[in-house]
C-alpha cells in the first residue's frame, strides 16, 4: 500500500471507535481524514481496492461532524451491527489493497541509468498469415532498453500506455480476454517502470551486446520489463518483441490495439507453425536493429554478440532461433517446452534452461515412465496419443540434458515474468510457486545476467557453473 493509503486506512479504523473518544478528538481525526482522503485522490490517485475505505471514511467523518447538529441517535443493537459491518468492509478493502497492490518494479542493480524507446516495424517482405486480409503485412511493436545518459529530470516511464484513451482501450482488451470487468485493471495506470523514455544512449568506448526477449503465449513484452531494465543497467541493449496476435494486447502508434487471436491448442502442427512465425519475427527484428544501429543508437550495439531469451512459448522460440540463426551466440529458455524437434539434436552453442518445479516433476515422471492409468485418462488423450506425447517429451528432455540446466526450487510457471509481482493471489491460483516473488525475480535476474556476461562479454560465469550458497534455491539437476 502507498503511504497516504496506509494513513487513510489507519485513521478510518480509528474513527470506528469515535464513540469512545472525546468529541473534539474525534472531530480532529475526522478533519485529518478529509485531508488524507483529498491528498490521496490528488497525489496518489484512487483505485477500486480502496473503495470501502473511501466509503466508511466518508460516512464516519460526515457523521462525526454533523451528529450534534442533526442529533442522530442509533440504538445499541443497530450500532453494533453497523460497527461490525464497517469493520469487515475495512478489512476487505485492506486485504484487496495488499494482495492486489500498486507495486514498483524491482530496481535495476547495475551502474547505468536505463533509457527506453519503442518502435513500430512492418515487414514488407512477409504476408501476415494470422489475419484474413490478404494484403496485410507482418507488423510488430518492439521496445528497446539501453544504458542512458542525460535523463533531464524526467520521471520514469509508466509501465502501461500513458494516453488515457489508449490506456482505456488497452485495459478493455485485457478485461475481454480475461473475462473480467474493465475497472479491475484501471489501477495499472499507477505502475511505473525504472526507464526514461527517449533518453540519450550512454557514450562508451565499447559497444553493448544485444539481447532479444520473446514473451510467452498470451502475455506480452511488458511482462519482462524488469528483466530488460536490469540487463540494460549492466551494459546490454535489450529488445523485447510483442508477437502480434499472440499477446493479450499490443498497442500500435495509430491507436489500434490487437488482442490474442491465434489458436495454440498444443498440437505439434500448430506449435510448429506459430513457432516459425515467431522465429521469423526475431530474424526480422535483428535485421531492423542492424539498420538502426548507426542512426538511432550511434553505432553502440555490438552485433557480433547477440543473445536471446524467452519465457514459455517464447523460451521455445529462443531455442528455435538460437538453433537456426548463426548470428545468435547464446540463449535462455525460461520454463518453455520445445517444438519442431523432428530434425533437431543437441544445440552447439551456449544455451541455458531455467526451469520450475512443475518441469522437474514432469521430467522425473517421463524419465521413469511412471504414469498411472488415471493420469493417462485425465489427460484427455488416448493411450496411443499419450505415449506419442511421452516419446516427444523424451526427445525434448534429451536435448535439454545436453545443454545447461538449472531448477529454481519453489517456482511456478509465471515466476519467470513480471506478472508474479502483480498479486500474491497468483500463488493461491497455482500460477506462481511458494517462493517469495521478489526473491524469485531477483534470482532470475542474477542468473540471466551471469549467463550473458559470460557468453556475450567474456566475464563472470560463476553462478551458472555450480551451486552457490547465496542461492540455495538454485539446483543443478544434471550435476
Amino acid at each position: 500500500m502507498r503511504i497516504l493509503e496506509i494513513l487513510l486506512t489507519l485513521s478510518s479504523f480509528v474513527l470506528l471507535f469515535h464513540f469512545k473518544m472525546p468529541k473534539k478528538v474525534a472531530l480532529a481525526i475526522g478533519l485529518l481524514n478529509i485531508g488524507l482522503l483529498t491528498g490521496h485522490f490528488f497525489l496518489e490517485g484512487y483505485r477500486w481496492q480502496m473503495f470501502f475505505v473511501y466509503l466508511i471514511s466518508s460516512i464516519l467523518t460526515i457523521y462525526i461532524i454533523f451528529r450534534m447538529r442533526l442529533r442522530i441517535k442509533v440504538g445499541k443493537p443497530l450500532a453494533y451491527i453497523l460497527f461490525f459491518l464497517m469493520f469487515m468492509m475495512l478489512i476487505l478493502s485492506t486485504f484487496a489493497s495488499l494482495y492486489i497492490p500498486v507495486f514498483d518494479l524491482p530496481k535495476p542493480d547495475g551502474q547505468h541509468t536505463v533509457g527506453t524507446k519503442t518502435f513500430h516495424l512492418v515487414d514488407q517482405d512477409r504476408d501476415e498469415v494470422l489475419t484474413k486480409d490478404p494484403h496485410d503485412k507482418r507488423e510488430l511493436m518492439i521496445q528497446v532498453w539501453y544504458p542512458a545518459d542525460h535523463t533531464n529530470l524526467q520521471k520514469p516511464k509508466p509501465l502501461f500506455p500513458e494516453d488515457k484513451q489508449i490506456f482505456k482501450k488497452y485495459i478493455q482488451t485485457y478485461a475481454s480476454g480475461w473475462h473480467l470487468p474493465e475497472f479491475v485493471f484501471d489501477y495499472w495506470r499507477y505502475i511505473n517502470s525504472n526507464s526514461y523514455e527517449n533518453a540519450e544512449i550512454l557514450s562508451s568506448k565499447k559497444s553493448y551486446p544485444l539481447v532479444l526477449i520473446s514473451h510467452g503465449y498470451g502475455t506480452g513484452r511488458m511482462m519482462h520489463t524488469a528483466q530488460a531494465e536490469n540487463l540494460a543497467s549492466h551494459g546490454f541493449i535489450v529488445v523485447a518483441i510483442d508477437h502480434t496476435y499472440s499477446t493479450t494486447a499490443t498497442v500500435f502508434p495509430d491507436g489500434r490495439i490487437t488482442g490474442l487471436t491465434t489458436d495454440l491448442d498444443g498440437t505439434p502442427e500448430k506449435s510448429t507453425k506459430l513457432g516459425g512465425i515467431w522465429t521469423k519475427d526475431t530474424e526480422f527484428v535483428i535485421s531492423q536493429i542492424k539498420k538502426m544501429n548507426n542512426t538511432v543508437f550511434n553505432g553502440k550495439i555490438d552485433l557480433n554478440h547477440i543473445g536471446i531469451m524467452g519465457h514459455s512459448f517464447g523460451g521455445a522460440t529462443a531455442f528455435n532461433a538460437s538453433y537456426a540463426n548463426p548470428e545468435i551466440k547464446a540463449g535462455i529458455n525460461m520454463d518453455g517446452s520445445l517444438y519442431n524437434l523432428d530434425k533437431k539434436h543437441a544445440i552447439s552453442k551456449p544455451f541455458l534452461f531455467i526451469e520450475s518445479d512443475d518441469f522437474i516433476t514432469i521430467k522425473n515422471k517421463v524419465d521413469k515412465n511412471s504414469f498411472s492409468d488415471k493420469e493417462i485418462k485425465d489427460s484427455g488423450l488416448t493411450k496411443k496419443e499419450f505415449m506419442m506425447m511421452i516419446k516427444t517429451r523424451k526427445k525434448e528432455f534429451h536435448i535439454i540434458d545436453q545443454a545447461s540446466l538449472i531448477h529454481i526450487d519453489g517456482t511456478g510457471h509465471y515466476n519467470f515474468t513480471d506478472f508474479q509481482l502483480f498479486s500474491k493471489i497468483l500463488k493461491q491460483m497455482g500460477m506462481t510457486g511458494e517462493i517469495d516473488h521478489k526473491r524469485s525475480a531477483f534470482i532470475v535476474n542474477q542468473y540471466v545476467l551471469d549467463f550473458f556476461n559470460k557468453h556475450l562479454k567474456g566475464v563472470g560465469g560463476d553462478l551458472i557453473s555450480r551451486p552457490n550458497p547465496d542461492y540455495p534455491e538454485v539446483k543443478f539437476p544434471n550435476q
